[in-house]
């Protein structure tokens, strides 16, 4: 079956368009737009790269949606910061709406990620950080009310994250925390003796920090998001 004229002409149009984004992506990367500078007008822009206002549009809405660019009002379009967690906030997407074999598969993503970047922390980690770490796992550890503990759960690992000093792997757990914190959720209601088991793997994770001992961070870091990947893997299976 021959593509229909309108078929045709939106395809072409989207290749037009994916130029665009390519051209202005490449412009940001060599440095003639910089993070936070403004862009040409619109019809500027299409003019120095030789496509339609239109196609010039719809490449600035995906850049957008992306968080490369950002639109102010009333002053035009700007490239953003470029920091990690604006360029990978629609990683978040991909994780909440991941369900089955997807889901799991995500978890081992997490555990692999966060094993690496405990243990980074327990070398970077600071005072401040460290403390922080300590009060969430207290706070945990004083209530046994599931949304409670799993509030400081997820403030125990953001702080971890952060203290490992680097920001693309924090932001890419960050996107993947929503989900994991559905399944320990699911874990913790379905499970007896669930919130004790990990009450313990956080306050293992704790005493490696404090020792700074990165391998015994890794360890337990990796044993603790392992528990669930690995009754979630269960649940999928049955």
């Amino acid at each position: 079956m021959e593509d229909s004229p309108r078929t045709g002409a939106a395809a072409a149009k989207g290749t037009v368009t994916q130029r665009a984004i390519e051209r202005i992506k490449a412009m940001i990367t060599d440095g003639t737009l910089e993070p936070g500078q403004r862009l040409p007008t619109e019809r500027d822009l299409a003019a120095q790269l030789g496509i339609s206002r239109s196609s010039m549009r719809e490449a600035i809405r995906a850049l957008t949606v992306l968080g490369v660019l950002e639109a102010r009002h009333g002053s035009g379009i700007y490239v953003t910061a470029l920091r990690a967690g604006d360029l990978l906030e629609t990683f978040g997407v991909v994780a909440d709406l991941s369900r089955g074999p997807r889901l799991v598969e995500l978890l081992e993503v997490r555990r692999i990620l966060e094993s690496t970047a405990t243990a980074l922390a327990a070398a970077r980690i600071t005072p401040a950080e460290l403390a922080a770490v300590e009060g969430h796992l207290a706070a945990m550890n004083a209530t046994d009310d599931p949304e409670e503990i799993l509030a400081h759960d997820l403030e125990f690992h953001r702080v971890i994250a952060a203290a490992a000093g680097n920001e693309t792997m924090a932001a890419i757990l960050e996107g993947l925390s929503s989900r994991t914190f559905r399944a320990r959720v699911w874990r913790g209601y379905r499970e007896v003796g669930a919130f004790a088991r990990t009450r313990r793997e956080h306050t293992a994770i704790h005493r490696a920090l404090a020792a700074r001992d990165p391998e015994a961070a890794r360890a337990a870091a990796a044993a603790h998001v392992g528990e669930v990947e690995e009754w979630l893997r269960a649940q999928v299976g049955s």
